[in-house]
Parts: structure tokens; sequence; C-alpha cells
């Protein structure tokens, strides 16, 4: 059975995996397994050893401390659950879970530079509309 800080390690490889818009096949070969144990990792079936957690974060472009942020020293860690909508204002941690969230980012930075600026001042335009 999984602890939580390996259902953590596993969300956050799963997040950053999709955020780079990488299929679990690809991420296996990029660091020579099979995508069954990339599986494994993000729900934390198994638990990532030292070596293989260095290669995905080479493989995924983020520090290793990337894979623990979130954690809290002395405290038991919560895994990161998939976040639902919410009418209040969610953490960074669900904002960033969402399948919605990532497909936007992925569609901004398909854009030009000056499309991502202009979609940037409207998105700024259209909370401040809200503010008021």
């Amino acid at each position: 059975m999984a602890n939580d800080i390996d259902l953590h390690l596993g969300k956050r490889l799963r997040r950053r995996r999709r955020l780079l818009g990488l299929t679990q096949q690809q991420l296996a070969a990029a660091i020579g397994i099979r995508f069954q144990q990339v599986q494994k990792y993000e729900c934390g079936a198994n638990r990532i050893s030292a070596a293989r957690l260095w290669q995905l974060a080479n493989a995924l472009e983020v520090p290793v401390g990337y894979f623990y942020d979130g954690l809290d020293e002395g405290e038991p860690a919560q895994p990161i659950v998939e976040a639902a909508p919410v009418v209040e204002e969610p953490r960074s941690g669900e904002v960033l879970a969402r399948k919605e969230t990532m497909d936007l980012i992925r569609a901004y930075y398909q854009l030009g530079e000056r499309p991502r600026r202009r979609l940037l001042d409207l998105a700024k335009s259209l909370n401040n509309d809200n503010a008021v």
C-alpha cells in the first residue's frame, strides 16, 4: 500500500508530465523504462528511487525538489486530489491539477508572442470587470 509521500510524488509526476504534453509512453522511453512503470509511479503503487527521481526530474526539466513541493516538514503528507470545479477560490495545487488548466497552458504557449500578450491583457481586463 502506498504511503502519503509516494502518492504526493506520483501526483506531482503526473501533473508535470501532463503540463509538458507527454504521454506515459513518451516519458518512459525518455528514461528507459516501460510505461507501466510510469503508471505505477503516478498512482503511488511503486516507490520512486532516488536515482529514478533524478532521471524523471531531468526528463521533465524540473529540479528534484519539485516533486516534494507542498509537503510540510514534520507532518504526514496529504495526497493531492484531482480538483473538481469549485465556486470558492481554489488553491494553486488544485488549479494546476485540472485538465482544463493544462489545456489552456498548452494552447497559450502554442500562440505567437503578440497573440499571447493580447490574450493575457484580455484575461486581466475580464478579471478587473468581475472585481467591479
